[in-house]
């Protein structure tokens, strides 16, 4: 960043308008951190869905579900409720579902070499909620919009630096400033770039393949995932019977797969599920995107930090990217609360800051490590670790209490998580 000494225009500026950008603007009116009208954000293009070719012979309405779906963790939903986010979603949107099952591709669904966890075993309503990721975004900006956010359509030329906060060059030649910079514009942020922020990691040599199909069998409100040799393949339930699958694959595979016409690929789908749900059908188009392990190197600048994908990419095995990120706005949020309310030019404090970068990158670093581990155990045909794969996920299942551990973990309700989380769920 280049130095400069101008005026504050607002408390926050965030850069980046999706679901993080606009539920970390909503969460600072909602845990009163900042004042109404003091956030704005800065929005330089509109979202973009997952986009692939499309499979011929496939159909797709208006009224269909977008290709792109979370998985949301009960933290996620807790933090959704308190920036009045998901109360507002359509019912048809978010579907809860109440079992998992995981195995390995040498063994059986529910026998020796899988997990299956249960909500009722847990004393649970749900294990989480799968929601379209068009109408969360929607619902994210309709909240950020009631919460007086302003938002700025333009892009970022340059971000100066003076001791009280940040200014901004958009592209349209105006400056902005802010007593605090938040980077929440996804994987290739280019504040993070104009940060001087580098990051490290390695790529997948992976596409994952995302579509909806229809299942002769009911998915009976449960969430499949198999381990096949060439990457896992996640069935997620949705409401009208059909399921979501995201199937990771070699780039060549996947490549081949999506090329296939619609049959071709209902039938390659299941024979890769082990007919799990018997015949697969699908129903819409084939979206591909590729996969790789990404970690800023720090999380702070002098008056700025990053936030969700702009601060990690983590390998979609498990569903926990928008997760993390969520976990990431509370977090922040939990710790500019310590400045006070309506605390203005203490917000960007680097005491401050610190604290958010060393709980939040500790965290997300330990996710990351285990979800790259677990990709490269599954994606090995040695005869050995195949052995030590179904010896492991047998362990665990006979395990009670550390399959419960797994499961709170994944529900979000234990480990390092912001107090106001917990307590919400009184």
């Amino acid at each position: 960043m280049t130095r400069a000494t101008k005026s504050v225009d607002f408390d926050c500026l965030i850069i980046g308008a999706g679901v993080i950008g606009t539920t970390m603007a909503t969460l600072l009116h909602a845990r009163n951190v900042a004042a109404r009208g003091r956030v704005a954000l800065i929005a330089d293009r509109p979202d973009t869905h997952a986009a692939g070719g499309t499979a011929s012979g496939a159909t797709s309405g208006v009224a269909d579900w977008d290709l792109r779906v979370f998985a949301l963790s009960r933290a996620s939903q807790r933090l959704l409720e308190i920036c009045g986010v998901w109360q507002g979603l359509p019912q048809d949107r978010a579907f809860a579902y109440e079992r998992m099952s995981v195995w390995d591709a040498r063994s059986e669904p529910h026998g020796k070499g899988s997990l299956t966890f249960d909500c009722a075993e847990l004393g649970e309503p749900n294990l989480g909620s799968i929601v379209e990721g068009g109408a969360l975004k929607s619902g994210c900006a309709r909240a950020a919009t009631a919460a007086g956010v302003v938002t700025i359509e333009a892009g970022v030329e340059e971000i100066l630096s003076h001791r009280a906060g940040v200014r901004v060059r958009l592209t349209d030649g105006r400056t902005v400033g802010a007593h605090l910079l938040i980077a929440a514009d996804g994987t290739e942020s280019r504040t993070r770039g104009l940060l001087g922020i580098g990051t490290a990691g390695h790529a997948y040599h992976q596409d994952a393949l995302v579509a909806h199909v229809r299942t002769a069998k009911p998915h009976g409100r449960a969430a499949w995932q198999r381990f096949c040799p060439t990457g896992p393949l996640a069935f997620l339930p949705l409401p009208d019977g059909r399921s979501s699958i995201v199937w990771s694959l070699p780039r060549v595979e996947a490549a081949r797969l999506h090329a296939l016409d619609a049959r071709a690929f209902g039938a390659a789908l299941t024979t890769a599920s082990d007919g799990v749900l018997g015949e697969c059908e699908l129903t819409t188009s084939v979206a591909s995107f590729p996969l790789k392990l990404q970690y800023a190197l720090e999380y702070t600048r002098p008056r700025a930090v990053l936030l969700g994908d702009a601060a990690h990419v983590v390998h979609p095995l498990a569903g926990q990217g928008l997760n993390l990120g969520l976990l990431d706005c509370a977090t922040l949020a939990a710790v500019l609360g310590d400045a006070g309310s309506g605390a203005g030019q203490m917000l960007g404090e680097g005491r401050l800051l610190r604290r958010y970068e060393r709980w939040r990158r500790s965290e997300n670093l330990l996710m990351a490590t285990a979800l790259d581990g677990l990709e490269r155990l599954f994606d090995n045909e040695d005869p050995l670790l195949s052995r030590l794969r179904v010896l492991g996920l047998t362990a665990v299942s006979r395990m009670p209490l550390l399959r419960r551990t797994f499961a709170e973990r994944a529900l979000g309700l234990t480990g390092d998580v912001p107090a106001f989380l917990r307590e919400s769920a009184a």
